[in-house]
């Protein structure tokens, strides 16, 4: 059994002060080249413990993904656009709490088949890189990564994870995927989200 996806609605105990709390911080202009859309919050969430709960859900022992924009919330409003298209994420699961209210969402989450290798992830398991002809793992994953992530006619999408309010969408960092469509004109109605990054630890034990 290999778990890849997991949809857990009813998230947070308190959702609309985890929004509010949100909706509350600086959001500075994006830094040139990322590759996300909108904007992160400067500062993080403190969410004491999301690490255990994590960890109980995927029966695995993870840690914060520091490096990355870990609890910080995200706004993208219409129109705002990243630097990539289908990515992977540099950590061992990646997770999103939809924060949109309903009556504003729209999207979700898109996962996607890589056409030319037929693999709904990066090729990171034994073998695969080698069977597709590349000398490793990291160098499979970065050439289809640079050469095919912008170009949607190299993908097939295969499922939407529709955006829902306290909604968590867990993945494998190492799935194809996408953010959704931005929307709205103000932080109050756009693509609110709070994306968290995790690290296993001892992944190999």
């Amino acid at each position: 059994m290999h778990l890849t996806h997991l949809i857990i609605d009813d998230f947070f105990a308190e959702p609309h002060r985890v929004r509010e709390a949100a909706l509350g911080l600086t959001y500075p202009e994006r830094p040139e080249g990322a590759g996300y859309p909108g904007r992160n919050a400067n500062e993080a969430l403190p969410l004491q413990g999301v690490e255990n709960l994590i960890s109980d859900i995927v029966h695995e022992r993870v840690t914060p993904a520091t490096r990355l924009s870990h609890c910080r919330p995200r706004i993208a409003l219409a129109g705002d656009v990243g630097q990539s298209s289908v990515h992977i994420d540099s950590c061992y699961w990646s997770a999103i709490v939809y924060l949109s209210l309903d009556e504003h969402a729209r999207g979700g989450t898109h996962f996607f088949r890589h056409k030319p290798s037929g693999l709904e992830h990066a090729p990171v398991f034994p073998g695969e890189a080698e069977r597709l002809g590349y000398a490793s793992a990291e160098e499979a994953t970065d050439e289809i990564w640079l050469r095919d992530g912008k170009d949607l006619s190299k993908w097939e999408e295969r499922m939407v994870v529709p955006m829902k309010f306290n909604r968590l969408v867990l993945l494998r960092a190492y799935c194809w995927h996408t953010a959704g469509e931005s929307f709205g004109d103000t932080p109050e109605t756009g693509r609110l989200i709070l994306p968290m990054f995790f690290n296993t630890v001892n992944p190999g034990a």
